[in-house]
């Protein structure tokens, strides 16, 4: 079983360090601010609960269990009524039951903790005030199965590694099931600002909107097929949209491995008549302070 090293973030919350991926969990501006701020806030579940007594959530990378934790804790204070449907997908099941043998759900409270026990133990929970499900595999897979079922949420959660570390689950075939599996007024939220994640919601049918920024200069993305509902983007971001850096990750198979994914979108970028990244920077930020965007490994 892989260990993971328990990280402290700036909020006092805990998260993991993935020696597989070369990245941690969670932003180290927060585990818990991230999950409360990206996922709830940006997916307007605040808003949402004020009218509806039935919410559906997809968890994609369950991970720790962070967002699953916060929007059960969030929804149960402030409308008991709702009935939560959470599907959680992760694909290594040693995440949780690690984060759980390490007392890292305990900044929540403990009637959240023991839902969240029972879940990442049974996979499932059913009761009079919620259906979770956890799925353990490849979230290719899963969200395939989801979308033969006609299933639709009203909040999405995009939480995988980042692009250049897991492209598999960012690429144009991928996000496009997510897609079908995000009803006509909900919201997508990730933490991601890349412009190849961007085009590939957009080639989704979605429209795209800013999300929430957890302490850095980039905001996260929203995606919903209602603009109306979606702070726009800047022109700035825009512009990113119209680079080599907007070049997509494709997966046509969902079979492929990291590694193909990235070299068949490097070959492509080399080909393109777009933009250099480079150009765009030095437009839009003084060379002196400029620096790699947070989650982007465009060329």
């Amino acid at each position: 079983m892989t260990s993971f090293e328990t990280r402290i973030t700036e909020d006092g919350s805990k998260t993991f360090y993935s020696s597989e991926f070369g990245e941690t969990f969670h932003t180290k501006y927060g585990a818990k601010t991230e999950a409360e701020i990206t996922y709830i806030k940006g997916c307007q579940i605040p808003e949402k609960i004020k009218y509806q007594n039935h919410l559906r959530i997809l968890d994609i990378c369950f991970g720790l269990g962070y967002n699953t934790a916060a929007a059960i804790d969030y929804i149960l204070k402030e409308n008991p009524q709702c009935f939560i449907e959470i599907i959680g997908l992760e694909l290594d099941e040693n995440v949780p039951i690690q984060a759980l043998n390490n007392n890292l759900l305990n900044d929540w409270q403990p009637a959240i903790v023991d839902i969240l026990k029972e879940l990442i133990i049974n996979k499932q929970v059913i009761s009079p005030n919620f259906k979770l499900s956890l799925l353990i595999g490849d979230a290719r897979d899963a969200i395939a199965s989801l979308v033969e079922q006609n299933w639709q949420g009203d909040a999405i959660f995009l939480d995988p590694f980042s692009p250049p570390k897991c492209p598999q689950l960012w690429t144009v075939e991928f996000l496009s099931l997510v897609a079908k599996c995000l009803n006509q007024e909900g919201i997508l939220a990730t933490y991601s600002c890349s412009a190849a994640v961007r085009t590939a919601l957009q080639l989704a049918g979605l429209k795209l909107g800013a999300n929430f920024c957890i302490g850095r200069r980039s905001p996260g993305t929203l995606a919903s097929y209602n603009e109306r509902i979606l702070p726009p983007l800047s022109l700035m971001e825009l512009e990113h949209l119209q680079t080599r850096a907007s070049i997509p990750f494709r997966d046509l198979s969902l079979r492929d491995t990291a590694e193909i994914i990235k070299k068949r979108r490097e070959k492509e970028q080399l080909l393109s008549n777009l933009e250099s990244t480079s150009k765009w920077k030095k437009r839009w930020f003084n060379p002196k302070k400029l620096r790699k965007l947070t989650d982007d490994n465009p060329s």
